[in-house]
């Protein structure tokens, strides 16, 4: 079995998991619609914990695959990258395991890995976007799936971000003759912060580099001159760099207008996720209660 096939077969299998149930956790129905109310405020704050339990779940669940057995098995790396390997291949194939709550503002997880990181393409990007069975209450259940490669993710996000000299993508310095925990395979953003003379001057730099300057390699010749701009001017580290939702990746944005036209309990994903967000108190409540069946009679029949 080869590399590029164990990640096929791990992609499909984890696609298949699309509206799976997870039974780790179960969020009881709240019992008045002022309780709805506030545990939809609050329910995101799950998504870390679920997150993990995808990851593990995830595990186990492709070595139960049958066309995995007698090659090799798969480990959970934690810490390390990606969060998932298979060990009985080389190149070692692997799926970095990105959870996703689309009731949450973005998709707030980060790929920041740099494209030198990749050589053979060995490691997907698998993207769960989960929610609880009936919205705010229930067992986590996946919603969607997007498997993408990990080359492709840094690429679209290199190209997104760069435009020299307002804004560089630096990748890590030279790190193989450290230990493996000490090895830097993240880039990182950088905002020009000079004067309107200042940035001028940069573009004279950036033109001084002939056809096709601007365009991001990942060589060390080309991160050299980089470096020199960022020697010669002002620059910040942008902390925002690298969210999965502003990488502008075409599979990754098809991913999320799918999860978002998704209906559930009457209303899509997005219209959900603008109500819970920005909508008032007595607009959620009106909409928990129609959609959700949850009145005050349900506190009524407990107490009774």
């Amino acid at each position: 079995m080869e590399t590029k096939q164990v990640l096929e077969i791990g992609a499909k299998h984890l696609k298949s998991t699309s509206g799976h149930v997870f039974d780790v956790l179960d969020v009881t129905k709240p019992i008045t619609p002022e309780a709805a109310v506030n545990l939809s405020k609050v329910i995101s704050k799950l998504s870390p914990l679920v997150g993990n339990m995808i990851e593990f779940n995830s595990v186990e669940f492709l070595n139960d695959q049958e066309e995995f057995h007698g090659h090799g098995e798969w480990l959970r790396q934690d810490p390390g990258f990606p969060d998932t390997i298979f060990q009985g291949v080389t190149p070692t194939p692997g799926f970095e395991i990105k959870a996703w709550f689309p009731l949450a503002t973005e998709i707030t997880a980060r790929f920041k890995d740099s494209q030198n990181h990749f050589p053979n393409d060995e490691t997907y990007v698998a993207m769960l976007a989960w929610l609880p069975e009936h919205l705010i209450y229930g067992k986590p259940r996946i919603i969607d799936v997007c498997i993408v490669s990990g080359l492709s993710v840094a690429k679209a996000r290199d190209n997104h971000y760069h435009n020299p000299p307002d804004y560089l993508v630096l990748e890590p310095e030279d790190t193989t003759s450290r230990t493996g925990n000490l090895q830097q395979t993240n880039t990182n953003g950088y905002k020009f912060q000079g004067t309107p003379e200042e940035f001028r001057e940069a573009q004279r730099f950036v033109q001084s580099w002939g056809p096709g300057g601007s365009d991001y390699k990942p060589t060390p010749e080309y991160q050299d001159k980089l470096r020199e701009l960022i020697r010669s001017f002002r620059y910040r580290l942008d902390t925002n760099f690298a969210k999965m939702d502003r990488i502008v990746h075409d599979e990754i944005e098809e991913f999320k207008a799918r999860v978002y036209r998704t209906q559930m309990h009457g209303m899509t994903v997005q219209e959900w996720n603008k109500l819970l967000s920005k909508g008032s108190d007595a607009a959620i409540r009106r909409a928990l209660e129609e959609r959700l069946d949850i009145t005050e009679e349900d506190a009524d029949e407990l107490l009774q």
